[in-house]
């Protein structure tokens, strides 16, 4: 059945080519307007960095924010600012002790409990949500927009772009053809491209420059290489941290955009693992809770766990009531971003420009 529906795309995919012209010009005519100012992008006095993406999907801008958090957060008041995803609210929230992730989404979410000392919001219009957060905590330095690329109505002091290293924005093609959500040259708005989940072990020196020169960055934009490191498991229930049998039996619950690179990362260290896969921000049934019980009580064997992300920990924390009912481990993987070379120079660069526009407003 996969394989008819697989070979029914590839067929059906030319027909999507003409749908991507004329988003691609709707995009296209929606730069042009702010870049000619017809429309005037807000800018304001404290300083804004944005990240984002070229392309739909993950290209792991949730651990770039939390890098930049951990980065920021000993210097700095900082503020996120995320759309909130899939959330079953609207407008504009900040996040407190009530919050969770069916109120704010559950990259914000992740955001709250990883860093409770950042003020956490969201707000789908970043225009009104940043007065609105500068209102109710005027003490707010730095603010960083989570997947604002396209938000042209604001204009960042700082703009990130991220690019996944298997997917390059030079390579692909506008939505729904392809998955760019505007045209390639799009990416000559950032002031640092990012390319991300890089293979772990490395990159070499020449096939970095392949890629740069594939970008073609503009004179003044960097391009900086990370990847993805993996930290050590914790407890679901308890938060503490665990240390899983040596080849243990793992079934990974995953509802985040790309497992494969968690999914290779746990087979080099089990004996087995076991994917449920669940579509990009899922919010867990009662039937999926079903049918992971099922999978995990069905296994007979010893050392056997639940393995999942932070992102999915904060959906299926929704229903953490039925799930201790199971008696069954579930272990957390955290990851975090790693800078193949030059992190020092990325960090200098965040911090010199958030300086930069403090020491400007201080004299304005």
């Amino acid at each position: 059945m996969k394989k008819i529906a697989s070979a029914l795309a590839v067929l059906l995919k030319p027909l999507l080519y003409p749908l991507s012209l004329l988003y691609g010009l709707i995009a296209w005519i929606r730069n042009r307007v702010y870049d000619k100012g017809i429309y005037n992008a807000i800018q304001f006095s404290v300083p804004v960095v944005s990240v984002g993406n070229l392309s739909a999907g993950g290209t792991g801008k949730t651990p770039h924010i939390e890098y930049l958090i951990r980065l920021l957060q000993y210097q700095f008041k900082v503020a996120t600012m995320s759309r909130g995803y899939r959330r079953k609210t609207s407008g504009f929230i900040l996040a407190d002790h009530t919050a969770t992730a069916e109120t704010i989404g559950d990259e914000p979410m992740q955001f709250f409990q990883n860093f409770p000392e950042a003020y956490v919001t969201v707000c789908a219009d970043r225009m009104s949500g940043i007065p609105e957060l500068l209102h109710l905590r005027p003490d707010t330095e730095v603010i960083l927009l989570d997947d604002a690329y396209q938000h042209r109505s604001v204009q960042p002091g700082l703009n990130i772009l991220i690019m996944d290293f298997s997917k390059p924005f030079y390579k692909d093609y506008i939505l729904p053809f392809g998955r760019l959500r505007e045209g390639r040259s799009g990416y000559k708005r950032a002031d640092i491209i990012i390319v991300s989940k890089c293979p772990p072990d490395g990159l070499a020196e020449g096939k970095q420059q392949d890629i740069i020169d594939r970008i073609k960055p503009l004179p003044e934009q960097q391009v900086f290489f990370t990847t993805i490191a993996y930290r050590g498991f914790y407890d679901f229930f308890s938060g503490r941290p665990v240390i899983p049998p040596p080849k243990g039996y793992f079934v990974l619950v995953s509802g985040i955009a790309r497992p494969e690179p968690l999914l290779d990362h746990l087979r080099a260290q089990a004996e087995y693992v076991h994917l449920l896969r669940y579509p990009d921000h899922h919010y867990f049934t009662a039937s999926d809770l079903d049918e992971i019980q099922d999978t995990i009580k069905g296994w007979k064997v010893e050392g056997k766990a639940i393995v999942i992300s932070e992102k999915d920990a904060v959906r299926l924390a929704l229903h953490k009531e039925i799930i201790t009912k199971w008696e069954v481990n579930i272990y957390v993987i955290p990851i975090q971003v790693r800078f193949l070379n030059k992190a020092g120079l990325f960090s200098q660069t965040v911090l010199d420009y958030i300086q930069k526009e403090q020491e400007e407003n201080y004299t304005n």
